[in-house]
């Protein structure tokens, strides 16, 4: 465990962009929208053009807009801007990225966002009718075959594995 946040708006902006510009072969993003790295992280564009262009296996793991649980936390949250417009918004900044990244759409992990870089995590467990900025947030950092960053890990594949491919727009 490297740090404990009250809520995800009290991790230090620099955790996400050095997490980032250290990893070279693992980026995944399990974030229902992920759109606050593009607002947090400067250059997130190019720098994550060149991690895959380099070979680095980035993935987007974003929330299904049409789903059902989509509307039904959007009507929980009551905020203008809603998840399908985040989510939007993110997939604009994806393919805005000089390389082919995989995304695919899933509801399943409304409640809990895993970001995997290297052997770094970052985990937000949603409460309540809070925005994403609002959830208890974990920084860990892989110790040990079988601990909590493997655990959070297969997570993350485990919704991969089942989500539904989104071609991006390009």
């Amino acid at each position: 465990m490297v740090g404990i946040y009250p809520r995800r708006a009290d991790l230090p902006r620099s955790v996400f962009r050095e997490a980032i510009e250290r990893a070279n072969s693992r980026l995944w993003f399990g974030g229902y929208t992920s759109y606050f790295v593009w607002l947090e992280v400067p250059g997130a564009t190019a720098t994550l053009g060149a991690k895959a262009s380099a070979g680095a296996d980035l993935r987007f793991l974003l929330g299904d807009p049409d789903s059902p649980v989509t509307t039904e936390r959007d009507r929980v949250e009551a905020t203008p801007l809603t998840l399908a417009t985040r989510i939007a918004m993110t997939r604009a900044e994806i393919d805005k990225v000089d390389a082919a990244i995989p995304v695919r759409r899933s509801h399943r992990h409304i409640a809990m966002s895993v970001w995997v870089f290297d052997d770094e995590a970052i985990v937000a467990t949603h409460i309540g009718a809070g925005l994403g900025q609002d959830s208890v947030t974990l920084h860990l950092r892989r110790g040990q075959d079988g601990g909590a960053f493997d655990r959070y890990v297969e997570h993350f594949e485990s919704l991969w594995a089942d989500g539904k491919p989104a071609d991006p727009q390009r």
